[in-house]
């Protein structure tokens, strides 16, 4: 009870977030819901589409909306898009920084639970796939296939953009957030930092969502708490990072999606990568760090057809 309690009494999130989430799943044509996992903290999922599930986990700095322009074209897949823990619209969590990947694949099961799946496609993006890749290492009975959208910035030969680096601070991070308002111009050169200049200005609502996520309070402590989890000033901590044995032992189907111009895992380690597990088939389009921005329809055929395949 006492846990439940603190969960109904977690920050809301900004007015702004809110607004922007009313608009895109209106002009979508679709509708987020709430799961309530056992931690009483409450999970928001977009859901469309019908066919085997596929479970959408979203990078950093942004929320299930970055992965709403793929619904249209994955009609054939049932298609989970879920906001991870306080981005989005979710409630918070608490998290001990030294049990992060515990904390993570406690997160997946427990929504995979809550949307009572006994299994699903795992698609992560970023952020999202060190939860997916995490969790498919852990619980891969439940796991019918890791989608990697974009690559995983953990991964053997993986490199911090200089943006993320400085977030991740703990004393400067925290000015930085302080001092900063962003706003369009400042999340154009954060999408620059990762080869995605030119592709984000033809989603205008979504560059809307990340700077409402920006200027989010929720957010920010959500998003500042995961990289300082993840990063330390000398790079990716390493209990986080996936070495080249964890991905000779992921054991489930691989789908690699990604970028020829990604900074953040380049493409001769995504090839690397890809060589290592077991069952993984690498596709390379012409994109930075986010494929599905210039690519929606093509990535989400890809994945529609690993799902069923």
């Amino acid at each position: 009870m006492a846990t439940q309690a603190k969960a109904a009494h977690s920050p809301e999130h900004s007015a702004g977030m809110r607004d922007v989430y009313q608009r895109m799943l209106r002009a979508s044509g679709t509708r987020g819901h709430f799961v309530t996992l056992g931690t009483g903290r409450r999970v928001h999922v977009v859901e469309a589409g019908d066919g085997p599930p596929v479970v959408h986990l979203h990078g950093s700095n942004t929320s299930a909306l970055s992965h709403l322009m793929l619904l249209e074209h994955a009609t054939a897949v049932r298609s989970y898009l879920v906001d991870r823990p306080g981005m989005g619209l979710s409630d918070p969590s608490d998290f001990t920084r030294g049990k992060f990947r515990d904390f993570a694949v406690r997160f997946v099961d427990d929504v995979l639970d809550a949307l009572q799946l006994e299994n699903a496609v795992l698609a992560g993006a970023s952020g999202g796939g060190i939860y997916a890749t995490w969790y498919a290492l852990e619980h891969p009975q439940r796991v019918r296939g890791l989608a990697m959208l974009g690559s995983t910035p953990t991964l053997p030969g993986g490199h911090l953009p200089l943006p993320i680096r400085l977030m991740a601070m703990p004393v400067l991070g925290d000015v930085m957030t302080r001092a900063v308002k962003p706003g369009r111009r400042m999340l154009l050169r954060m999408m620059a930092s990762v080869g995605e200049a030119d592709t984000i200005t033809r989603h205008p609502d979504l560059l809307d969502s990340l700077v409402a996520g920006a200027r989010d309070p929720v957010a920010i402590a959500a998003n500042r708490a995961e990289f300082q989890a993840l990063i330390s000033p000398f790079g990716y901590r390493r209990a986080t990072r996936i070495r080249p044995d964890d991905l000779r032992q992921l054991s489930v189907p691989t789908l690699m999606i990604w970028g020829d111009s990604d900074p953040v895992v380049p493409i001769e380690a995504a090839r690397a990568a890809a060589q290592l597990i077991p069952d993984a088939r690498l596709e390379v389009l012409p994109a930075g760090h986010v494929p599905w921005l210039g690519h929606p329809e093509q990535v989400a055929e890809l994945l529609t057809a690993f799902a069923r395949g």
